[in-house]
């Protein structure tokens, strides 16, 4: 025979928290990222952590390991990383471009900027000046605001694309004459002047997307201690949900 529990007693008039329940402002939230979008970003984040990791690994081996080099397999291991989460990124950048026609209309954010409107880079240059530490708090987004949506673009978009190209040009050479890599980027490497200039920029790439991965992430949390709505549970919910 189960026993019923007594109800919790509610606050009185003179009790502290009904004070604060009484002044505290209800929590508005917003569904802005569907669940194929919060997959992709973080299946991504994995994926371009893997490929900087072996990355650098491949443009500055590791010393020789010791015993017959038969034994010794560390760098074919770090290489199938890298284009194992190559094409993880190149798939993820397919079906994220899918999405954003499929999607709603913050899905689509990622692939194009109005730079045509006056308004936009009003919305910027305020962004700007709060990240700098000068303006007031701006106003609240649904979306990216107008400074993150310019840099997802010209500082990820843009970049990752650069990034897929070139590597599956270079990995087009080892798969050798006739593969549908060579033959899909086998232009870049001429286009480029010869295989190592490819590499170089391949790496000096990667180096860009490191700093794009630094900024954004501070961004992300600044944002999320300092301005009007949430960020970084917005990607894991999906909810933006807004303080004020």
């Amino acid at each position: 025979m189960s026993a019923t529990l007594p109800p919790s007693p509610r606050p009185q008039a003179g009790d502290p928290e009904a004070h604060e329940v009484a002044q505290a402002s209800s929590i508005k939230s917003v569904y802005v990222y569907e669940a194929p979008v919060r997959l992709w970003h973080w299946v991504n984040a994995l994926a371009i952590t893997v490929l900087a990791a072996t990355g650098y690994c491949i443009g500055a081996p590791l010393p020789t390991q010791p015993g017959e080099a038969s034994a010794n397999y560390l760098m074919g291991y770090i290489r199938f990383a890298h284009f194992a989460a190559g094409y993880v990124l190149a798939v993820g950048l397919l079906g994220r471009i899918y999405w954003a026609i499929v999607g709603n209309h913050h899905a689509r954010e990622l692939f194009w900027v109005p730079l045509w409107r006056r308004d936009y880079w009003v919305e910027v240059w305020r962004m700007v000046k709060w990240y700098a530490f000068v303006g007031a708090r701006p106003g609240r987004y649904v979306g990216h605001n107008p400074l993150a949506r310019f840099a997802m673009v010209f500082g990820f978009l843009l970049l990752a694309l650069f990034m897929v190209v070139t590597g599956f040009a270079l990995y087009g050479e080892g798969a050798q004459m006739g593969s549908w890599q060579e033959r899909l980027f086998g232009w870049v490497i001429p286009l480029f002047g010869q295989s190592q200039d490819v590499h170089t920029w391949h790496r000096m790439g990667m180096w860009g997307l490191v700093c794009f991965v630094i900024v954004h992430v501070y961004a992300a949390i600044r944002e999320d201690i300092m301005g009007r709505s949430s960020v970084v549970s917005t990607m894991v919910s999906g909810h933006r949900t807004f303080k004020d």
